[in-house]
């Protein structure tokens, strides 16, 4: 993962579930309810294509929660520490694009009703469980922004879909 020079922007990684839902809670109670008003990915131009190491940005109008991942299974999430207008520092060519992602576009203006984390549950003795995701669950539509081994991945399948084993949801808001 290349670090990002986003200016403003200071990531504090967790790779505990019940240690990242405690940290932002209170954050998170306060989006229930509200609806996705647009959605933020970084892009690189150059590439024509998303720079899936950048933050995945979500607004909900009264505030803007700031998620990546990294690693094996670390996750930051920050609030209105980014200014989209601010060009980022490091290279000439990304800039911030909305909506760009099928799965974003699926939960903009819908009310957010739960927010949870998802660990996958290994056997291994040094690692029971591993941060995966952070779950939006809105009226009509499922949101996952996912550690994508080292950077972040996006899905919107359905949780009728999830595997029904190997995961579990540590419930935020």
């Amino acid at each position: 993962m290349i670090v990002l020079a986003i200016e403003g922007w200071k990531p504090e990684w967790h790779h505990d579930a019940e240690a990242l839902a405690a940290t932002h809670r209170h954050m998170f109670v306060r989006l229930i309810g509200r609806k996705l008003r647009s959605s933020w990915l970084l892009w690189d131009v150059a590439q024509r294509g998303w720079f899936a190491d950048g933050p995945v940005i979500l607004d909900f109008g009264s505030s803007r929660v700031e998620i990546t991942h990294r690693k094996f299974d670390e996750c930051a999430i920050t609030w209105d520490q980014i200014d989209m207008a601010v060009p980022i520092d490091m290279y000439e060519h990304f800039d911030w694009r909305a909506d760009p992602h099928a799965a974003l576009r699926n939960a903009r203006g819908r009310p957010l009703r739960a927010v949870n984390i998802i660990e996958r549950t290994t056997r291994a003795d040094w690692r029971p469980r591993v941060l995966h995701a952070i779950e939006f669950l809105f009226d009509g539509a499922r949101l996952a922004v996912y550690n994508a081994m080292d950077e972040n991945g996006l899905t919107d399948v359905p949780e009728k879909d999830l595997p029904a084993a190997h995961w579990r949801r540590v419930h935020i808001a």
